[in-house]
């Protein structure tokens, strides 16, 4: 009987600048994972960094609950507070109650992905409870875009700026993270990183003018070293001269500051005009009573059209006319959804980002004529 199967060993390397530390997946929203190679460096540069963008210190009490198995949750979360010898607890899945509780034992620094503050902010108002964080200094929110409408609530309800940024496995989580001290009221992903560089470039891989959208492509210690065994994606990912290709558009304002507006890959092009997934999802959130949004487009007859699932909060009774509604007051017309179905739960990874890929599926099934008035 054979028991063990003969398997090529991993290379070692004389440096931790190129050894690998780690194999994340990506989260595969829109296609197949890939395992990204992350090295000691990349994930000691963004553990380091980020700790010093949050003032983080040995007198910090992180509660943990973004899975480790995930670049965020590893990097930008467990590894920041390995750094400065806080101390983090732990938790298997997220439970609002818990949270609650922790909050009011001292917890100083709390992260998570948007829809876990959504998550929050639903459970205490059906519980009826009020939040409180004595010693709360720091929240975040990452892993996914964070919509303004709900940063928000989220901040009144706390009492505090959410801090946000923009990041991808890629680039070990983080590509740039919110300044303490320096809160904005708009939707930016903020400035990037001490030592990232980040440029925005149109289809001619020529760099675009301040404002103008583009493909983000970004260069730094924080880049990964290639996706695992997959040298094709890995020269079809990253130029000649170290520049990562993101996939993700947005633009850079004449103050430096950074704005993402969605994947490439989920653009909606309707009747020869762009449509930003993000945007319509953005008008769509801003009711009270939804919980979160995702859009996508679908091929008919020559054209995209715009799909719109929607989570509300449960009991609220809010009706698709009345989404309707709501958007026309905040969408040009080719903006909105052709299609809006009200769903129990979004479809969403281990880490909370929505599944699209699976919606597009779910989009055909539930599409039998139910075409909403442009």
């Amino acid at each position: 009987m054979v028991t063990h199967l003969p398997a090529p060993p991993e290379p070692v390397e004389a440096s931790n600048v190129l050894q690998v530390a780690a194999i994340i997946y990506t989260s595969g929203t829109t296609g197949q994972p890939k395992g990204v190679m992350l090295t000691h460096r990349n994930l000691l540069f963004t553990a380091a960094v980020s700790a010093r963008l949050r003032a983080m210190n040995s007198n910090d009490y992180i509660f943990q609950v973004v899975p480790i198995a995930h670049v965020f949750g590893l990097a930008s979360v467990l590894l920041s507070g390995i750094t400065v010898g806080a101390r983090i607890a732990l938790t298997p899945r997220f439970d609002p109650a818990r949270l609650t509780e922790a909050l009011e034992s001292g917890v100083t620094v709390f992260q998570g992905v948007p829809v876990l503050y959504a998550k929050l902010l639903e459970y205490l108002e059906k519980a009826g409870r009020s939040l409180s964080a004595p010693k709360l200094r720091y929240i975040s929110a990452g892993g996914s875009p964070l919509h303004i409408d709900w940063e928000q609530s989220i901040e009144g309800r706390f009492g505090l700026s959410l801090n946000s940024g923009y990041g991808l496995t890629e680039c070990a989580s983080n590509v740039a993270m919110t300044r303490i001290g320096t809160p904005r009221n708009d939707d930016s992903v903020e400035l990037p990183l001490p030592g990232v560089d980040v440029r925005f470039v149109g289809s001619d891989s020529a760099d675009v003018v301040d404002g103008q959208v583009g493909e983000s492509w970004v260069k730094g210690p924080n880049l990964m070293k290639g996706y695992y065994r997959d040298q094709a994606a890995t020269t079809a990912a990253v130029t000649s001269d170290g520049w990562f290709r993101t996939g993700d558009l947005g633009y850079r304002a004449a103050d430096g500051y950074l704005f993402m507006v969605g994947r490439a890959k989920e653009l909606i092009i309707r009747s020869g005009f762009n449509v930003y997934p993000a945007e319509v999802e953005t008008a769509l959130n801003a009711h009270p009573h939804v919980v979160q949004s995702a859009v996508i487009g679908r091929k008919a007859d020559g054209n995209e059209e715009v799909v719109a699932f929607v989570e509300v909060m449960p009991g609220s009774g809010l009706s698709v006319p009345a989404l309707c509604s709501h958007v026309t007051e905040r969408l040009a017309a080719y903006k909105r959804p052709q299609y809006l179905f009200i769903v129990e739960r979004l479809p969403a990874s281990p880490t909370g980002k929505i599944l699209k890929i699976q919606l597009a599926a779910l989009a055909e099934q539930l599409i039998t004529g139910s075409r909403l008035a442009e």
